[in-house]
């Protein structure tokens, strides 16, 4: 009966260490990984030899690690403390209301925490080590793509994957099957001498590989969306328009390195607002529909179109897109002087405050008014709106939609206090230089206002009539270049990751040479960057294949076994020859017929 001689040492590493007098096993496992070697020499004392020994540290992967930690740590504050890049103000707050720490925070560049020299260094150094591990892995791995798989070793018992058979077919009969069988299950095979080698799972490194690329390539990307970003804000109310000017925004920020002339040029026109809600159960009021109907031009005389704005459905020209982020309601007001003649005629955006939206603002006459006395006078009107209207909630909307609209105004007289230079927001009145008008009772006048109603001004001060209801729309203008590139870094990133983590460079070889007593004894082994079941499961498969192209020969008598075992190349030699039949070990698969 045939016997199958076993592996006798298991893979405890990425490759078998060989032992004395058997170099070439460990030949057989060299170059299953493009990891760089590191020597347990101390560098030879000099600048060369320093030189040489930080780049081998800044190179290594242990190194690349600590520097992405520190990437990420560095990046907390920079989410934590206001940036002067994207919000001044907010650090001249935070300056004002903790002097000592903000003198502190100055001093480490932590209001800019993207621009500063310590972060800039660990991003540089960053980009360094993973450069220059990446170069000579790409041409080690370039080289083993164009070289040949290595011989068998001269003891393939010694492998952690091992079967062996014996039969009548012709050693070279074997070898030719078994090139043909691993090319087809796509190895790249060869043969070398009186074996044949192959050799499958590149793409576990090419993984590796892309991997490390693709994070150069997203840091890469990040680095530059945040140096040359933009990213504004602006209120447009149905009918008018914006044109992509620094000047049209509400409020913007940017990047370090961004210029006014990176903005795209674009314009657009806001037709129509249509929003809809739930009218019943749970979710009553919550939105249903949010879209904008514009019409939009690229460059200065660029043509119409008409195109809806959705939320997370943006307009995108270029690298700009235009994201629709909120909405309210515009009341269009009517302020007219003692004598008829109107000074203000335009819809005030409100601005809401709840989910029903409840909304307040500000009406501000600057110029053209005149008292009943002929003296020039401002006017401030605080306004209060409510979409929906139930008697009884005179304080909040009950509905966000126009079903009962109400305004309700309280009007000053006097000196807004713009003149004065300091800024003031739209949305705010100033109180301290204004005089509030007073009812017949000698209160503050006060009124609600439903649409087509007026409220007349005390002592022929004038009249202020509600003429109807607009809606705006907030939209978020956004530049940030290479997002792109910086979203095929991250997805690159995923899939070489996950190649690197589960594919298995592994390595078979079939050895198949004519015995003492003229029978062909057949010898598989294979082996794995590291123990795993999947090496012997693929030898398995590949030897029952191929022992029903080769399969085994008659049975003989013990004893000839036992002298066959003696000579037998592929015996161990320490081991003493018996007569008994060997006992197959149950992971390694059996000499009748292996295992598929």
């Amino acid at each position: 009966m045939s016997k199958t001689t076993p592996a006798t040492t298991p893979a405890t590493s990425d490759a078998p260490a060989a032992p004395v007098g058997d170099q070439d096993l460990g030949a057989a496992g060299s170059q299953l990984s493009t990891a760089p070697a590191e020597s347990l020499s101390m560098p030879a004392l000099g600048v060369v030899g320093w030189a040489r020994w930080f780049w081998r540290q800044l190179t290594s992967m242990r190194v690349a690690l600590l520097l992405l930690l520190l990437v990420a740590l560095g990046a907390i504050p920079g989410s934590l403390i206001p940036q002067s890049g994207t919000d001044a103000t907010k650090v001249a707050d935070f300056v004002k209301n903790n002097p000592t720490l903000g003198d502190v925070y100055d001093k480490l560049g932590l209001f800019h925490v993207y621009s500063s020299v310590w972060f800039s260094a660990i991003y540089i150094l960053l980009f360094v080590s993973l450069i220059g591990c990446i170069v000579p892995r790409t041409w080690q791995f370039v080289g083993q793509l164009r070289g040949r798989p290595p011989g068998a070793p001269k003891r393939l018992t010694r492998l952690p994957a091992y079967t062996t058979w014996r039969t009548t077919a012709e050693p070279e009969q074997v070898r030719e099957a078994a090139l043909a069988l691993l090319k087809k299950k796509r190895f790249r095979a060869h043969l070398a001498g009186d074996n044949v080698a192959g050799e499958k799972g590149y793409l576990r490194e090419v993984g590796n590989l892309a991997f490390h690329i693709a994070l150069i390539v997203l840091l890469t990307a990040f680095a530059w969306g945040q140096l040359f970003k933009s990213e504004g804000n602006k209120l447009v109310v149905e009918g008018d328009g914006f044109s992509n000017t620094l000047t049209q925004y509400d409020d913007f920020k940017s990047g370090n390195l961004f210029d006014t002339g990176d903005l795209v040029p674009l314009s657009f026109t806001l037709n129509k607002f249509t929003g809809t809600y739930e009218t019943s159960g749970p979710n009553k009021g919550t939105p249903r529909l949010y879209q904008a109907a514009i019409t939009y031009s690229e460059g200065a005389y660029g043509k119409d179109h008409k195109t809806l704005v959705k939320v997370n459905e943006p307009l995108e020209i270029g690298d700009a897109k235009v994201y629709l982020t909120a909405h309210g309601y515009a009341p269009l007001i009517t302020v007219r002087d003692g004598k008829g003649n109107v000074v203000f005629h335009d819809a005030v955006a409100m601005l809401p405050l709840d989910s029903n939206v409840t909304s307040t603002g500000v009406v501000k006459v600057l110029d053209g008014y005149k008292n009943p006395k002929g003296v020039s006078e401002q006017l401030g009107i605080s306004a209060f709106f409510l979409p929906t209207y139930t008697q009884g909630s005179e304080t909040a909307s009950t509905f966000p939609a126009l079903n009962n609209p109400v305004l309700n105004l309280t009007p000053y007289h006097g000196d807004l206090g713009v003149d004065s230079g300091i800024p003031q927001s739209v949305y705010q009145l100033d109180k301290s230089h204004m005089k509030g008008f007073k009812d017949s009772k000698g209160a503050q006048l006060r009124e609600n206002l439903k649409p087509g109603q007026t409220m007349q001004l005390p002592g022929g001060a004038g009249s202020v009539t509600f003429e109807g209801t607009k809606q705006w729309a907030n939209f978020q203008v956004v530049q940030q270049p290479a997002s792109g590139w910086a979203l095929a870094g991250a997805l690159t990133a995923i899939f070489g990751l996950a190649a690197s983590l589960f594919l298995q460079r592994r390595r078979v070889w079939v050895r198949a040479v004519r015995g003492a007593d003229g029978v062909t004894v057949v010898e598989m082994a294979g082996l794995g960057r590291s123990e795993s079941a999947k090496v012997p499961e693929e030898l398995g498969e590949l030897a029952g294949v191929l022992y029903d192209q080769a399969p085994g020969a008659p049975d003989h008598d013990a004893a000839s076994d036992a002298q066959h075992s003696a000579k037998s190349p592929i015996a161990d030699p320490a081991s003493e020859p018996s007569t008994e039949p060997t006992t197959p070990d149950p992971q390694v698969v059996p000499a009748e017929r292996p295992e598929k």
